[in-house]
């Protein structure tokens, strides 16, 4: 019998879900059922009292055998697999459980009770996966071990122990392996080197960079090697931050300092070039801005992703009281202890969710943050008619009057993420309140510019903000 296809059946709908796909591993689709009912309601189950069954159906025939149902323990965390891959023998699928992300394995023939495995496990987050040809083997990038970084993992998706193949000062992700089965293609990076392509053994050792040839004008050793300094907000929790050190930098010499908040806000920055296309301009500018003189710092403020599900999911985030606000301002009361920042001239800047966080800095602690870059932040949220409302409490306008420091706005009014009216009603709360700012809006530009130019001018301009308000101050 050959069995083509790979579909859940839920309980409270009574139908079956998947896509039809061959036999070795075309991507399936399982629904499970919403554990979030009304008050009041129980949620549907099968005869045999289960609320999701997982069937193999002959396309020839129609026939369809159950091979496994989710327990009936919904503790255990099984009951919400939406998306698995038919590899070997075997259905792989990612879910998060005991607050990682990773990657299950559950046997087609291990029985109905049986329960998936993980195999893609550790402390750490698993993403960016590949299989081998014969799809016996899963290949996965993951911060187990390292956490500011990706290295390259092999697992069995059948099961067994994982293996690590790159370790180091390396970045390594979108695992490619090649058809010879020998070598892994990688995205590669580190704290010098922008995104390259390499070639890792398939039984692990160092990336081979093979393309592209680094320009003798790249400023390869004129970078530096950023720290991880791990902060304490003042509720308690820990969080990580890079920080980029002058080179020239001399004992006791005050310098100006700069923060950098990544946007999202689930992202990661990392202890090198990142691999996605903003990030990856904004670690080159930071160490640009280091080359100019600058102590910088990257906060990792919670509800991001990299550190787990608790961390990511923090309470009172974002619109419910901007918890995360206070890891922004622990990092700048931080630099204004240190021994090499001058107190008065510490700015910040950010894209989308690292605006808003600018704009928040700049209105609630003018005392800390003396000047800042807002590129397409959100400013309002709530209802202005209702002052008192969480919400609104937790926006930068919230609290406009205690603003001071002066601020360059970059916008594009055809963004789609964030409304251009977000930027346009602050210059008319700035303007009311009298304080100093410079405006860039691009025609016709999306959230993510598009176009090259754009990047470049707002760069220079912040360049020259910031030369101005903080090196010049």
């Amino acid at each position: 019998m050959t069995f083509s296809q790979i579909t859940s059946a839920s309980a409270a709908t009574g139908q079956r879900t998947g896509q039809r796909g061959q036999r070795g591993g075309q991507t399936t689709t399982g629904r499970a059922t919403s554990s979030a009912l009304p008050a009041g309601f129980q949620q549907a189950r099968f005869k045999d009292g289960k609320t999701q069954h997982y069937m193999i159906a002959d396309l020839e025939t129609g026939d369809t055998e159950i091979f496994w149902h989710n327990p009936e323990d919904r503790s255990l965390g099984f009951s919400n697999i939406r998306n698995f891959v038919w590899k070997g023998n075997s259905i792989v699928f990612q879910l998060e459980l005991n607050n990682w992300r990773h990657y299950y394995s559950l046997n087609i023939d291990g029985g109905l009770d049986a329960l998936p495995v993980d195999i893609t496990p550790g402390e750490g987050l698993a993403e960016f996966i590949g299989y081998s040809k014969d799809g016996m083997y899963l290949y996965y990038c993951t911060n187990v071990g390292d956490i500011d970084r990706r290295h390259l993992w092999k697992t069995s998706t059948a099961g067994g122990p994982s293996i690590q193949l790159t370790q180091g000062d390396g970045i390594e992700t979108s695992p490619a392996p090649l058809a010879s089965g020998d070598k892994i293609a990688v995205i590669y990076s580190d704290a010098q080197r922008q995104l390259s392509v390499a070639l890792v053994d398939a039984e692990g050792g160092d990336a081979q960079i093979i393309a592209p040839e680094v320009p003798s004008t790249f400023p390869l050793e004129d970078q530096v090697i950023p720290e991880n300094i791990m902060l304490r907000a003042p509720d308690g929790l820990e969080f990580h931050n890079q920080i980029f050190l002058p080179k020239d930098l001399r004992r006791g010499e005050k310098r100006p300092a700069l923060i950098f908040t990544h946007g999202g806000p689930q992202r990661q920055m990392l202890l090198g070039y990142h691999y996605m296309y903003f990030y990856n301009m904004a670690y080159a500018i930071n160490q640009y801005f280091c080359n100019q003189g600058y102590i910088v710092m990257s906060v990792n403020y919670r509800s991001g992703i990299g550190y787990g599900r608790e961390f990511r999911s923090a309470p009172n985030c974002g619109s419910r009281g901007s918890a995360e606000y206070q890891d922004v301002q622990t990092a700048g009361k931080y630099l204004q202890a240190h021994a090499n920042v001058d107190p008065e001239r510490i700015g910040l800047w950010g894209l989308s969710y690292g605006g808003i966080l600018t704009a928040m800095g700049l209105s609630r602690n003018s005392d800390i943050f003396s000047a800042g870059v807002d590129i397409a932040g959100v400013h309002l949220r709530g209802s202005s008619l209702d002052p008192d409302n969480v919400s609104f409490q937790s926006s930068a306008v919230s609290t406009i009057e205690k603003w001071t420091s002066p601020v360059l706005l970059v916008h594009g009014d055809d963004d789609r993420n964030v409304n251009f009216s977000q930027t346009t009603g602050l210059v008319q709360l700035l303007r009311a309140q009298d304080i100093y700012y410079e405006l860039i809006v691009f025609p016709d530009e999306v959230h993510d510019f598009l176009v090259l130019d754009k990047w470049l001018i707002t760069f220079n301009a912040a360049d020259d903000f910031f030369q101005r308000f903080l090196i010049d101050k």
